[in-house]
């Protein structure tokens, strides 16, 4: 539900640069600690020096060319964490708004880099995780707020259907994928034909509507695989598969794991 790694960790791959790009279902949060990132935000540009914060909500056009001194760190939220954060904090939330806040006053940056930079494994690591970000986005909303949103600039068109129904979506596929609802069902509750809602997934996701379903299921047998002692055929059930034998297929297929090696691996890392 959460990644964190630092900058230089992914960018240097890539020669410092990631190209523009969107995810239908991932959240980012960057804090820029030193160094400077030139920053695509839905076709516009900005260079943005240390201290610096960025938020890039799903479906955001975005993309980076950081210096080669740049640290920091970049946290990245799956959706339904996100939406769940963005719920606790309502509209004053900063996770829907694309925006960026040049840190000019030193101890709101030392906050933040207190709060992002927080990654020892401990006793208790996963729940102090969850506070400090949620501690974290209330920082940020907080900080939006004090200095001026650029969010109305930034956030998707309002007359861009596609996003709309894709986001419809994902609406349907997180209230109901325990049921494992077929495309043609959730299409029509979108208002569209299943073609159409494939193309859209397709375009601005690069995912079909079915892996869009599948990989929600996944990332919920995981998350119950790691974290309960639910046997292989309670976790199947809980995901409305007809029986453990095809949620093993799907799970393998999905991971190149059994669901049971993948609960040893997770057990043996923990």
């Amino acid at each position: 539900m959460l990644h964190c790694e630092s900058i230089p960790e992914r960018s240097q791959l890539h020669d410092w640069r990631i190209r523009p790009h969107r995810h239908a279902d991932l959240v980012h949060i960057l804090f820029i600690a030193q160094g400077s990132v030139e920053l695509t935000l839905e076709g516009t540009s900005h260079q943005l020096q240390s201290a610096s914060a960025i938020v890039v909500p799903a479906m955001t056009i975005h993309g980076f060319i950081f210096s080669p001194d740049v640290q920091g760190h970049i946290i990245t939220l799956v959706k339904p964490l996100a939406d769940h954060l963005h719920s606790l904090m309502g509209e004053s939330s900063t996770l829907k708004k694309a925006d960026f806040h040049p840190l000019l006053q030193t101890h709101r940056a030392e906050r933040i880099a207190t709060l992002v930079a927080h990654r020892r494994p401990a006793p208790g690591r996963n729940s102090l995780l969850e506070a400090l970000i949620q501690a974290l986005v209330v920082e940020l909303s907080r900080l939006g707020a004090y200095t001026g949103s650029t969010a109305k600039r930034y956030g998707p068109r309002q007359s861009d259907k596609g996003r709309q129904h894709l986001e419809h979506h994902q609406a349907l596929i997180e209230a109901h994928y325990r049921e494992q609802p077929s495309i043609e069902a959730l299409a029509e509750q979108v208002g569209v034909s299943s073609a159409h809602l494939n193309m859209l997934c397709r375009q601005i996701a690069g995912r079909s509507a079915l892996q869009l379903l599948h990989e929600r299921l996944l990332l919920e047998a995981k998350r119950q695989l790691t974290y309960t002692n639910m046997t292989i055929g309670q976790v199947s059930d809980s995901l409305g598969f007809s029986e453990p034998a095809y949620f093993t297929r799907f799970f393998k297929r999905n991971t190149a794991l059994s669901p049971r090696d993948f609960r040893l691996r997770q057990r043996a890392q923990a």
